[in-house]
């Protein structure tokens, strides 16, 4: 009488591995989406990016500034493709608040042309939590956590 050999075959292996993928899917999609005010901040930390480099690109001042339901860039004299790129936004979130914490008393965030800005510091904020978006002047926006007690 043959040895029965012990082990699981291929076919059992790939229905085990099929079944962890759906549950993965599973579990991946039913997680929520990505916090309102992180999506807002890394949405914002890209467009200011983008503005900076279109004022470069042109010679001319971008500004940033907030307004009741969102923010906007003015300046630039800006060409029809990218009208649409710097136009008026609203927040992805009800809710979201912007203020300039860095320069100090500043109205709007100026974005160039010069290839170095002024350092700058946006504090987003949405329920209690806040954001802030950093540049030094030199490297991009980034996002980082606001420190605990600031507003």
């Amino acid at each position: 009488m043959a040895a029965r050999q012990r082990g699981f075959t291929l076919l059992e292996l790939l229905v085990v591995l099929a079944i962890i993928g759906l549950a993965t899917a599973g579990v991946t999609l039913s997680l929520p989406d990505a916090k309102p005010l992180e999506r807002d901040a890394q949405r914002l930390a890209a467009l200011l990016e983008s503005a900076r480099a279109h004022a470069r690109a042109s010679a001319a001042a971008v500004e940033w500034r907030a307004t009741a339901r969102g923010f906007e860039f003015t300046g630039a004299n800006r060409p029809a493709s990218g009208e649409e790129a710097l136009a008026a936004r609203d927040w992805l979130a009800e809710g979201v608040q912007a203020r300039i914490e860095r320069p100090a008393g500043a109205r709007t965030l100026r974005l160039g042309p010069e290839p170095l800005i002024p350092a700058q510091t946006l504090v987003l904020s949405l329920g209690g939590r806040s954001l802030r978006l950093v540049s030094d002047g030199f490297l991009p926006f980034s996002v980082q956590a606001a420190e605990p007690g600031s507003p």
